[in-house]
C-alpha cells in the first residue's frame, strides 16, 4: 500500500478526524493538545487541553467532542519510540469534553455516570440520532487492573451499558447502527454488541457480548474506524499497522512503518483516504485504502 508521511513531531499523535476541507484534526495525547493539520502541511494548535486528549469526533452541533483520559499515561523512551506507562499515582480520572471553533472555548460536559467518575474515557462516535458511545478504557495502577466501561450520553445523561469490560478503546457503528463494535486492546479481542434501541444494547447472556475476533500471538488492538461495506479497521500495536477485520472475523493486516500505530479515519469525496496515526514515532500518515470508509454520521 503506497502511503505518504503528512506530519511528524507529534506526541503521540491519536483521534485522527478528517475535515470536509481537506485538513484533519488530531490529538497529541502526550502534548496535551489539540492539533489541526491542513492540506497544504501547516499546523495549528488548536487547543491546550491539558489532561489526555485521546478520542476526536464531530458532533450534531459541530463541535468537536474530545474523550479525554485525564493523563492516565505516563510515558518513556524505548528502543526509539515514545510508549504509554501506568498511571500516574496522582491521577483522578477522566471525561468528555467539548471544543467550540468559532468561540475557542473548552467545557467539560460529563465527568461521571451513576455517581463514579469516569476513569478514563478513550474513544467516542456519534449515532444518526446525535447520541454519543464512548469507551472508558480504565487504567492500569500499582494494585492492578481497573475495568473500564461502554457507555451512551445523550440528553445531559450518561448510561454505562457495559461495564466491567477489561480494556475498552476503539468504538465504532456498523453501517446500519444496529451494532457497537469495541476492540479490548489487552484481551486482544474485537468485540460486538447488538442495539436494542438508540442508546440502550440488547441484554447480555454469559458474555458481554458477541466475539468477532480474537488476535493471535501478542497484538494489542487500539482505536478502530469501520468501512461503508462492514469491515472493521483497527489500529494494531506490536504488529504495527492496520487489521480490517470483517463481521464474519476473516482478517486482513495492513503494514504500517511503526509498531504503534493507534488510530485511523477515512476522508475525500470518495472516503478512500485513510489517514492513520503512527504514535510511537509521533507521525500521521495517508494512504489510497482499498474499499471507501463509512462516512461518519456528522462533520464540518
Amino acid at each position: 500500500m503506497e502511503m505518504e508521511l503528512v506530519a511528524e513531531g507529534l506526541e503521540f499523535p491519536e483521534g485522527p478526524v478528517a475535515m470536509a476541507d481537506g485538513s484533519v484534526i488530531v490529538t497529541e495525547i502526550k502534548g496535551q493538545r489539540i492539533t489541526r493539520i491542513h492540506a497544504d502541511g501547516g499546523r495549528e494548535v488548536l487547543v491546550e487541553t491539558g489532561g489526555g486528549p485521546n478520542g476526536l469526533a464531530i458532533g450534531p452541533d459541530g463541535a468537536l467532542w474530545i474523550a479525554d483520559n485525564g493523563g492516565a499515561f505516563s510515558w518513556h523512551e524505548q528502543m526509539g519510540l515514545t510508549l504509554p506507562g501506568p498511571t500516574p499515582p496522582g491521577h483522578e480520572g477522566g471525561s468528555i469534553r467539548r471544543f467550540d471553533f468559532a468561540s475557542g472555548r473548552l467545557e467539560t460536559v460529563y465527568e461521571g455516570c451513576d455517581g463514579r467518575r469516569l476513569i478514563g474515557p478513550n474513544d467516542l462516535v456519534f449515532d444518526a440520532e446525535g447520541g454519543l458511545w464512548f469507551t472508558d478504557h480504565g487504567c492500569t495502577t500499582a494494585d492492578g487492573r481497573r475495568y473500564g466501561a461502554l457507555c451512551y450520553a445523550a440528553n445531559g445523561a450518561v448510561t454505562r451499558q457495559r461495564d466491567g469490560l477489561i480494556s475498552p478503546n476503539g468504538v465504532g457503528l456498523s453501517p446500519d447502527g444496529s451494532v457497537v463494535y469495541v476492540a479490548d486492546t489487552w484481551l486482544q479481542r474485537l468485540w460486538a454488541f447488538d442495539v436494542e434501541a438508540p442508546g440502550v444494547l440488547a441484554p447480555p447472556g454469559l458474555a458481554p457480548g458477541r466475539v468477532v475476533a480474537n488476535l493471535a500471538d501478542y497484538q494489542l488492538l487500539d482505536s478502530l474506524a469501520v468501512e461503508a461495506g462492514g469491515r472493521v479497521c483497527v489500529a494494531t500495536i506490536v504488529n504495527g499497522g492496520i487489521t480490517a477485520i470483517a463481521p464474519d472475523g476473516a482478517m486482513e493486516h495492513f503494514p504500517f512503518p511503526d509498531p504503534v500505530c493507534t488510530n485511523i479515519c477515512f476522508g475525500g469525496e470518495d472516503m478512500r483516504d485513510a489517514w492513520i496515526t503512527a504514535s510511537g514515532t509521533g507521525r500521521l500518515y495517508k494512504a489510497r485504502w482499498p474499499r471507501p470508509g463509512l462516512r461518519p454520521a456528522f462533520n464540518a
